[in-house]
């Protein structure tokens, strides 16, 4: 592998730095032992960043070294940086999964595809680290990080994270780490000790300095090793003595540009012509430099005196000493010598090999406006967006519109640059650019585009009450626009308003809004019919709504759904059904939900989706499935930066009756309401409710369940009624219960199936009496044992044996609460297990308190990883679906072989087996 060189480095760096040279050492030691590593170099610039890079070069013989520099006019250029490192590793993508090598290729726009998901991009640059060290350990640096393109930055922050068990090292060299590096270990490097910056000083002085000028110099300095270098010189003995002839008010790194600028002055006039014009190109490609000074009349000689100056090298690349360097050198070109020197580098790049560079000099020698420029770089945004590079695109855009003269156009591509800057995350920048926009001739469509756009920023950056109304406008306006756009807006406000909740009327406001909509001009697909249906199910009630969602999911779950709606709309989806108590279209869509999302590589919405399933799960009882899932969401909200509310966890918890962890979610569930607007967060009581009723604490459970049954919550309030109603039976307010079951059988007899009628029949049997109880308990069990839904048949034994009891009934008690006992066991629902081993001891009966055989000695994420390999995924499948390298789902599996004492997947599945359930550690 060809090593790429930094932004260069004095060996004075180094001076000292026992303590830097130490963490570097244990770093390669790491590497080369299997461990990946991941490190910040962190420090002002001139205090030895590249320098200790170049030492860490130095130190890992044996291992492959890869090496990339930021430069600060190429942040612009989308994976820019990452090509820079990888492209020496590229044979090793064909060994990446599928989605990743195309993924990969799309970036570097190598072949034409989907837009990459920007954290699947990650995903392939860990694979194809983790790959590359196959051969022998691997040692990536990465200088001047600050600079790097956004989109480069934020694919090897994924994968720095990510690293685990392979020799893979990645250290970055930065100013200030960008966000993408937050997390990660740092070095922070500061100046030099006193007595070792003053031997470093005085290695450069032609002459004697007085002791007090000398201490001075070093205090001014702070030990910074290029300042010590690179100040004294260009100044006179005088000035030196007179104390260092510049004004303290200037930073220390603008001094020594300064001191460079000063450097600069001294050469010829054609070297600072070349250097300038080096400096305006950061590809550092010799070639394009000397062609273009070609065409500006500047010879190959203009290169020796910068040389002897140390200023630049003139080689397989051309680069400057330092980066300060090349700030000075550009900072003293003229606006109208930069603009020559652009269009000198514009006219000598290839458009056919690189197209992009090619638009951007062309739109740095631009000075005024200009439509052939302005176009170019809205093609440059084109391709920059569909290799997945966002930011690039947006930038391009931005300056397109910047060159745009007729306002009109300039509007619309300054509409054009705010969607892009929303979708890659930056709001702010994104509501200037739709101001801009905005205040320019749009015509009615664009308007409407700019309200929706609008809405969605509010949406993303805050779940709050902002959203609803302003989506509910755009969409209003888009009527008699865009018919088809329309509708798609009224489920955003839909979507929206299902997360505010009851802090606002936003769901009727949508659905009335909705009601009056055009009807679709095509005919209707799923997601119009669900539009339909939740209209009318919020305005009519459930008796008129349910049939028209019953067509909906029908459609969801018949029709083909392109990837886009299915990532769009799937969830609202899931919602139906859950409103409807349909338990197999819930788990057919949550399950194609999930398995689109990753399919996709759109990890953006995979928490999302995983959470809906593990909620499915809960209900179904497979609690170890959804504490697997809830280790994934764990790591996609790591990966990803995700802020989802742990809804899924809570309800884990609550169902197993761990009442401290379950409790401290539910808090951090209610925060939440206040802290973003998410009304959703009072759902949390409804665990709360389940909770306490597991624990006998009913009346606890009647709080929590009052609260949330203020709102109907689309989707969970039957849930939260059926909690209700048992809690205020066992504190003896039968009134409340009957209130609360007549609010349930709307949504029961509405829907008609076996999970709707058997949580009807359970809660009817708790306000009845004698015969009519019995054979309502027969009822919810012979319904409810139809359904996926296993806790609640054993619920529903459970209300059984202790109506039993209290008839005296002990003997058919004891066969209703044992069963009950051993499904809650099976499941892993301690509480209510313990509820009924509390009656089967009041019935006479001797039962020994049983808790489900766990593997506690296996992690959460070796546990995830054990039932992921004896489902039948390959170690590729795991590694792409829990963003791991294959070595490390390697590893970690030969962990679990180790710990449960089996040698092959087949005895792993026997040991899980005979385990009944995997519970891992926490």
């Amino acid at each position: 592998m060809t090593a790429h060189s930094g932004s260069g480095g004095s060996a004075a760096g180094l001076t000292g730095r026992l303590s830097e040279r130490r963490v570097l050492d244990r770093f390669v030691a790491g590497v080369r032992a299997g461990e990946g590593r991941a490190l910040v170099v962190r420090g002002e610039p001139g205090v030895g960043k590249t320098a200790l890079l170049d030492y860490l070069a130095g130190r890992a013989s044996g291992c492959l070294v890869a090496r990339a520099a930021g430069v600060q006019s190429e942040v612009e250029l989308a994976f820019a940086g990452l090509h820079q490192l990888c492209a020496p590793m590229l044979d090793h993508a064909e060994s990446l999964p599928g989605p990743q090598r195309e993924a990969l290729h799309t970036a570097f726009g190598l072949s034409a595809g989907p837009v990459p998901d920007r954290f699947l991009v990650g995903l392939a640059v860990l694979g194809l680290l983790s790959e590359t060290a196959r051969e022998r350990p691997l040692v990536c640096l990465v200088d001047d990080q600050q600079w790097l393109d956004h989109s480069s930055a934020q694919a090897l922050g994924f994968a720095a994270r990510r690293l685990a068990a392979d020799p893979v090292g990645l250290a970055f060299a930065a100013r200030i780490p960008g966000q993408d590096m937050a997390g990660l270990p740092e070095l922070v490097v500061e100046g030099l000790a006193e007595d070792d910056a003053r031997e470093l000083l005085e290695s450069v002085l032609t002459g004697p300095l007085d002791a007090r000028v000398r201490d001075r110099i070093i205090a001014e300095t702070h030990g910074n090793p290029l300042a010590l270098l690179e100040l004294p010189r260009g100044l006179t003995p005088a000035q030196l003595t007179g104390g260092f002839g510049l004004s303290g008010a200037v930073p220390l790194d603008g001094q020594i540009e300064e001191s460079f600028g000063r450097q600069l002055e001294a050469l010829p006039a054609q070297t600072r012509r070349l250097l300038q014009l080096m400096a305006a190109d950061p590809s550092g490609d010799p070639v394009l430099v000397w062609r273009a000074a070609g065409r500006l009349a500047i010879g190959a000689g203009a290169a020796g005196p910068a040389v002897e100056a140390g200023l630049a090298e003139f080689g397989a690349r051309v680069r400057f000493r330092h980066p300060l360097v090349r700030s000075a050198a550009y900072r003293s070109a003229s606006l109208q010598t930069r603009h020559e020197l652009h269009g000198a580098l514009a006219e000598a790049t290839d458009p056919a090999v690189d197209p992009d560079r090619r638009a951007w000099h062309r739109a740095q020698a631009t000075a005024g406006p200009d439509e052939d420029v302005a176009a170019e770089l809205e093609q440059c945004a084109g391709r920059a967006q569909r290799r997945g590079g966002l930011v690039a695109a947006a930038a391009f855009l931005e300056r397109s519109a910047g060159l745009t003269l007729d306002p009109a156009r300039r509007a619309q591509r300054a509409l054009a640059a705010a969607q892009a800057k929303h979708r890659a995350g930056a709001p702010d920048a994104a509501l200037g650019l739709l101001a801009v926009a905005q205040a320019g001739p749009l015509d009615e469509l664009q308007q409407a585009r700019g309200d929706l756009l609008r809405a969605q920023i509010a949406f993303a950056s805050s779940h709050g009450r902002d959203a609803p109304p302003l989506m509910l406008s755009a969409a209003k306006r888009l009527e008699a626009l865009d018919v088809g756009l329309a509708r798609e807006t009224y489920l955003e406000a839909f979507t929206a308003a299902l997360f505010v909740g009851r802090l606002s009327p936003a769901v009727g406001d949508v659905a009335r809004a909705a009601r009056m909509a055009p009807v679709p001009l095509t005919p209707a697909r799923a997601p119009d019919l669900l539009l339909d249906g939740l209209a009318l199910l919020v305005t009519e009630g459930y008796a008129a709504g349910t049939p028209a969602l019953r067509r909906a999911l029908l459609a969801f779950r018949s029709q083909e759904i392109s990837a886009e709606e299915g990532l769009s709309w799937l969830w609202l989806a899931e919602r139906a059904a859950m409103a409807v108590w349909d338990d197999e279209t819930w788990h057919i869509l949550a399950s194609r939900h999930v398995k689109l999302a990753r399919d996709a590589g759109a990890l953006s919405e995979l928490p999302l989706a995983v959470r809906s399933r593990i909620l499915l799960h809960s209900h179904a009882g497979e609690l170890a499935e959804g504490a697997a899932l809830i280790a994934e969401a764990q790591v996609v909200a790591e990966a990803t930066g995700s802020q989802l509310a742990p809804y899924g966890a809570t309800g884990v918890a609550a169902w197993r009756g761990r009442e401290a962890e379950a409790t401290e979610l539910i808090q951090a569930n209610m925060d939440g309401v206040t802290s973003r607007g998410e009304g959703r967060g009072v759902t949390s009581q409804y665990s709360a409710a389940l909770l306490h009723n597991g624990l006998g604490h009913y009346d606890k459970a009647l709080a929590a369940a009052e609260l949330v049954c203020e709102y109907d919550d689309i989707g969970v309030l039957g849930w939260e009624l059926t909690e209700l109603i048992e809690a205020a039976v066992r504190s003896g307010q039968p009134a409340r219960a009957a209130d609360a079951l007549q609010r349930l059988s709307e949504t029961t007899r509405a829907s008609g199936t076996d999970w709707a009628l058997g949580t009807e029949a359970r809660s009817r049997a708790l306000l009845s009496e004698g015969e009519t109880a019995e054979n309502y308990y027969r009822e919810a069990i012979e319904r409810l044992g139809r359904t996926r839904m296993r806790p609640a048949v054993a619920r529903a034994h459970l209300l059984y044996g202790e109506w039993l009891r209290r008839e005296n009934r002990r003997r058919d008690a004891r066969a209703e609460l044992r069963t009950a006992y051993d499904l809650f066991t099976a499941m892993g629902i301690e509480a209510f297990a313990e509820r009924a081993r509390h009656e089967l001891l009041a019935t006479g009966d001797t039962v020994r308190k049983r808790t489900v055989e766990t593997v506690s000695e296996l992690t959460a994420q070796e546990a995830h990883i054990a039932r992921l390999a004896v489902d039948g995924r390959t170690n590729v499948e795991i590694g792409a679906q829990l963003f791991l390298s294959t070595r490390t789902v390697e590893w970690h599996l030969s962990k679990v072989y180790t710990k449960l004492g089996v040698g092959s997947r087949r005895e792993l599945r026997r040991a899980l087996a005979s385990l009944r359930q995997v519970e891992p550690q926490t």
